[in-house]
């Protein structure tokens, strides 16, 4: 399979769920139409920010079936399709490359996280990249699999023809360093996963990144890149600095629930979170209206 450059910033893209806890489907498809009037690389569907954990297999396909009908020509559909069996992942990720994914992220398996050693994901990737119709990509979040891929696994799994990227959201910039070492001169994609990195990523040569902040703030986490790259470093890095407390607040002290009543705030469908997370209280509802006012990124 031809090698699928990736440059520049993908949301993982929230669900909406309605009060009633079914999925939203039309306040999917209106993030998708405001979304493509950013500069955005394409859409992550199925990411951690998506609840994907909470979604039936149905939800899923058609989650991905409205993303890739929806999505602005041009743009990538990254689909999420990683399960905990070898086999279960294969079989959704070629179904995924049915409706019209042009890759999947697939997240280390992690029940049985003390057996995920280098020998077992090493295994499993591969296993998997031999067996699909479209390229995968490693998906690393150790926040919520505690689990962790080695460098020197990333080392083994970037010389395989279908692998073509990891998504690396532990935040780790040494680690980062580490990667980046391993995989050498092989074409990948190395992504970070988290806007908390965004600008020393950029330094250090990472050109795609896939960030909840970019549900809520997506011209502004497009225009770190921006001014990156045609030299505004200062401009770059005073931008990032100012939206940093945003993505801590989004991807850390309030969660999804935060994520989503911030897309409600800036212009987007965040909606209901799903069952068992609760919603926002109106005490953190406050707090976070004024960490938007304090970025400048609310009125």
């Amino acid at each position: 399979m031809a090698f699928i450059k990736i440059k520049g910033v993908l949301p993982p893209m929230v669900t909406p769920f309605d009060e009633n806890d079914k999925v939203d489907y039309d306040k999917h498809v209106r993030n998708i139409e405001k979304w493509n009037e950013y500069d955005l690389a394409g859409y992550l569907v199925l990411g951690s920010n998506s609840e994907t954990v909470y979604l039936t297999e149905e939800e899923k396909l058609k989650l991905i079936e409205l993303t890739v009908k929806h999505k602005k020509p041009g743009k990538l559909v990254v689909a999420g399709t990683g399960m905990e069996s070898t086999s279960a992942t294969i079989d959704l990720t070629n179904k995924a490359a049915d409706l019209g994914a042009d890759c999947a992220l697939i997240v280390t398996p992690f029940y049985y996280g003390g057996k995920m050693n280098d020998e077992a994901l090493i295994n499993f990737y591969t296993e998997v990249a031999d067996n699909t119709r479209i390229p995968v990509m490693i998906y690393n979040v150790t926040k919520f699999t505690h689990v962790n891929i080695s460098p020197k696994a990333v080392g083994v799994l970037c010389k395989h023809p279908n692998i073509i990227g990891m998504k690396d959201s532990s935040g780790n910039v040494s680690q980062l360093i580490d990667f980046k070492a391993a995989i050498g001169n092989e074409e990948f994609n190395l992504m970070i996963g988290t806007a908390s990195i965004w600008y020393p990523a950029l330094t250090l040569g990472v050109e795609g990144s896939v960030m909840a902040l970019a549900n809520c703030c997506p011209g502004e986490c497009v225009d770190v890149q921006k001014e990156f790259e045609t030299g505004n470093l200062e401009k770059a890095r005073a931008l990032y600095e100012r939206v940093f407390p945003v993505n801590s607040a989004v991807t850390g002290k309030y969660g999804i629930a935060g994520l989503k009543y911030a897309c409600d705030l800036l212009g987007f469908e965040g909606g209901y979170v799903r069952k068992p997370l609760v919603q926002l209280k109106e005490q953190e509802k406050s707090e976070l209206v004024e960490i938007l006012k304090k970025a400048k990124v609310l009125n």
